[in-house]
């Protein structure tokens, strides 16, 4: 499948990384390199302090030395011991005259006489008379410099003072400071694209994950995607085709139930047209208005039915269906439910057998809904039977239970299509007549009831549908039940039924 182009448009996943979580790691990132650098600076800084105070403490404790001595020429001695520094080639050292000025260095060159000494005016207004600074010379050069405090009667020197260049230092500083936001920028673009190879690892199937989504929408279920990982987006793709091939059949399902219906209603409402003139116009005949009426009224309840289902459906759909709960003598429906189909049967020459028992327990239900569930098997028996087929239809009671059998030797369902049976829209055979709703409707009245459907078929040995259902020993008291506490399904109560209705039928 051709890979969509990506739109960095102001609400993508794109742009909403690149603010959100690039971003931010971005400026967490350049936090830390100026904070490193300042940790640096500070201590590459305060170090340079620390030597030059070390070698100052150095130098004044051998000039203190030389006091303590009483040597007779102290001036000469700090002269000597500063011209003869031997550090100078690093850091200067000069010997402060009573004016504050620099009379004697150890480099051989003064100071201007304009060149600010901040150390020294510090050193002068400190108790301990000693200060250390870093500062900018007029030059531009920073420099380090210590100032120590000489007390000494007839010394023509105030003080000695050090002064070395933070070149080095600020170079340094400088060369690790580069390197870090060099680090620091390769570590954000391997972050970045990183983070975009991922996200269009995510973004392309998403975008075509949408974009055939759009066309499943339109009803176009020709193309599904294409599984690329088993991670969460495999599993979502393996869904969403798994959407399409379910929506797929659901759609074949409801445009064939749409033509079955559409036949099924076009044949009767035909015969009824066709005989309808008929009758019309040869009303003086009895034989053929009396055969007319009977066609007309058997269209006309075929009709009834058909309309009947797809109003139960639509209801079962809506979670609308309501049940007129009340103790029921199960044998009574299903035993008029056999008489019903015993002619017509016998017409088409197949041979129905009722293998009814003396007694069974009560069932809590509704008779008209469960009559309709078992005139709807019956129904199919037949309508997939052919002449010489046989119906069998049996009830007994186990485990608590009251099972209803209603088996056929007609022409069986595929394993293909018996997993399929009860959904709704589905027809296993499209040259027998149905609307392909029925056992979808009568499967979720027999939930509805506290039962189960269940079918079992081998094509061109025939089907077994069987029914159970909960009893109850004692006939229970009309109640009313809210929708609420069952499963949606409204049920309604009626007077309970006292004796048991025993149907008059022949067993064949």
């Amino acid at each position: 499948m051709k890979k969509p182009e990506i739109k960095y448009g102001k609400h993508s996943i794109t742009m909403h990384w690149l603010k959100n979580s690039f971003g931010v790691m971005v400026a967490i990132l350049l936090i830390i390199v100026l904070l490193l650098i300042l940790l640096v600076r500070a201590y590459y800084y305060n170090s340079a302090k620390e030597y030059v105070s070390s070698k100052m403490n150095i130098v004044y404790t051998a000039v203190k030395s030389s006091l303590n001595t009483g040597k007779a020429n102290l001036n000469a001695s700090i002269r000597s011991y500063v011209e003869g520094y031997e550090d100078k080639d690093r850091i200067e050292l000069m010997a402060i005259n009573n004016n504050g000025r620099a009379e004697v260095t150890s480099s051989g060159f003064s100071p201007s006489a304009e060149s600010s000494m901040p150390d020294l005016d510090e050193a002068k207004k400190s108790d301990d008379g000693f200060a250390v600074q870093i500062y900018e010379l007029s030059t531009g050069e920073k420099v380090v410099a210590a100032t120590v405090m000489i007390s000494a009667r007839d010394s023509q020197f105030s003080a000695l003072r050090m002064l070395s260049s933070m070149k080095k230092v600020d170079n340094q500083i400088l060369i690790i400071g580069a390197t870090t936001l060099v680090v620091s920028l390769a570590i954000m673009i391997l972050i970045f694209f990183s983070g975009m190879f991922f996200i269009r690892s995510i973004v392309y199937p998403i975008r075509n994950m949408g974009e055939m989504t759009r066309k499943f929408a339109k009803g176009d279920f020709s193309e599904r995607l294409q599984k690329e990982s088993d991670d969460e987006l495999g599993e979502l793709c393996d869904s969403i085709n798994y959407m399409a091939d379910e929506l797929s059949n659901t759609e074949q399902m409801k445009n064939e139930f749409i033509s079955s219906v559409s036949h099924e209603l076009r044949t009767p409402l035909t015969a009824i047209k066709g005989w309808t003139e008929t009758v019309t116009s040869m009303y003086e005949d009895r034989e053929t208005f009396k055969k007319g009426m009977r066609v007309i009224t058997s269209e006309t309840e075929r009709l009834s039915q058909m309309v009947e289902e797809l109003l139960d459906f639509s209801r079962i759909q809506d979670n609308r269906l309501t049940l007129i709960m009340d103790t029921i003598d199960i044998l009574a429906e299903l035993g008029e439910t056999v008489l019903i189909y015993q002619e017509r049967a016998r017409a088409l020459g197949i041979t129905l057998n009722y293998y009814e028992p003396e007694m069974l327990s009560f069932v809590y239900g509704d008779k008209n809904r469960l009559r309709q569930v078992f005139i709807n098997i019956v129904d199919n028996a037949i309508k997939y039977s052919d002449k010489g087929d046989t119906v069998s239809v049996e009830a007994y009671e186990e485990h608590g239970e009251i099972c209803i059998s209603i088996s056929d030797t007609g022409m069986g369902i595929s394993k293909d299509d018996l997993p399929k049976v009860k959904t709704k829209f589905f027809k296993a055979n499209h040259t027998r007549r149905g609307s392909g709703i029925g056992l979808a409707v009568a499967d979720e009245i027999i939930q509805r009831h506290g039962g189960t459907l269940t079918l079992n078929s081998e094509e061109g040995v025939g089907t077994t549908v069987l029914i159970t259902l909960p009893c109850i020993e004692n006939k229970k008291e009309p109640t009313i039940v809210s929708a609420e506490t069952t499963n949606d399904v409204q049920l309604i109560s009626s007077q309970p039924e006292t004796e048991r209705t025993e149907p008059e039928n022949e067993q064949q």
